[in-house]
């Protein structure tokens, strides 16, 4: 291969949407003034939360379909719920900070840029990751501790408290309470009060105008699928007894990775304004082909 004067390429130019200025003037206006809004931020950090929980687990699970030694460190394993726990406990917390931010648009949109500034949305950020945070640890300090002296197959696709502690070599029974106490009420009461505040703002919206009903159902609908998706698998998994836990493979898949990837789809195609930027641009597209 010849080299023009010695020439060496030290970066790549990416052409995008070039010459087409309606695109850049569209999808600028339309991400620049979204991203801003208290919702979006909300948003941004779900999505956030949901890609970091699918990375803990999803690539461990590929190279396991791939290899017939199925095998990871006891601190590999560690480290795995750790992280598991962190990401669970902050979106739990984050799901309820959506649900005040969807009361406050539909029950009070008058005030909702002064209730929903920006240092609310930093403490319900900070608040989050400070619950997942104490919640992993609360376990992990105990569990690092344990014995591990005899089995060590875990009948699942990574490494979860439950099944890790019943490895231990030493009665477990006491932690596999605090381990329902802890994850399974956790979920349980984060549920409740989302259910509570949906409730709420249902009956609010209802009794202030009956035709409100049906808009705030469309405006709730991806909050509720999203919550019913993470909290269902997550209440069934860490609320049930112990004994059942082989049998979970498929919750722990839709709990960790199904989940996580479905957050985004169901945010978008639910979302109003994203339905009418896909329909402006289907539109810009179509007029741009005819005059060609």
């Amino acid at each position: 291969m010849d080299l023009k004067n010695g020439s060496v390429v030290t970066e790549f130019i990416l052409l995008g949407f070039s010459g087409q200025r309606e695109f850049h003037i569209f999808f600028f206006v339309t991400f620049f003034s979204t991203l801003h809004s208290p919702m979006y931020f909300l948003l941004g950090n779900l999505s956030f939360l949901d890609m970091c929980l699918s990375t803990v687990t999803t690539p461990k699970m590929i190279t396991d379909l791939l290899s017939e030694h199925k095998t990871i460190s006891v601190w590999g394993c560690m480290t795995q719920m750790f992280f598991m726990h962190l990401f669970g406990g902050a979106e739990m917390t984050l799901l309820i900070a959506m649900a005040f931010d969807r009361y406050v648009a539909i029950c009070k949109p008058l005030h909702y840029r002064t209730i929903m500034s920006h240092r609310l949305l930093s403490g319900f950020m900070i608040l989050s990751w400070t619950i997942g945070f104490v919640h992993t640890m609360s376990q992990m300090v105990l569990t690092v501790n344990l014995p591990f002296c005899g089995p060590n197959v875990i009948d699942n696709i990574f490494c979860d408290l439950p099944l890790v502690i019943q490895l231990a070599c030493m009665d477990t029974y006491t932690m596999e309470f605090f381990v329902i106490a802890d994850s399974g009420l956790l979920s349980l009461i984060c549920f409740i009060l989302l259910l509570v505040s949906y409730t709420v703002i249902l009956i609010t919206v209802q009794q202030r105008s009956s035709g409100g009903l049906n808009k705030a159902l469309s405006t709730l609908s991806a909050h509720i699928i999203v919550v019913t998706l993470f909290f269902g698998p997550c209440i069934f998994i860490y609320a049930w007894p112990f004994n059942s836990f082989a049998g979970n493979k498929v919750l722990a898949v839709f709990y960790t990775i199904i989940t996580p990837l479905l957050n985004p789809v169901i945010y978008t195609l639910r979302n109003q304004k994203m339905q009418g930027a896909m329909r402006k641009l289907w539109f810009q597209r179509v007029i741009s082909t005819q005059k060609k």
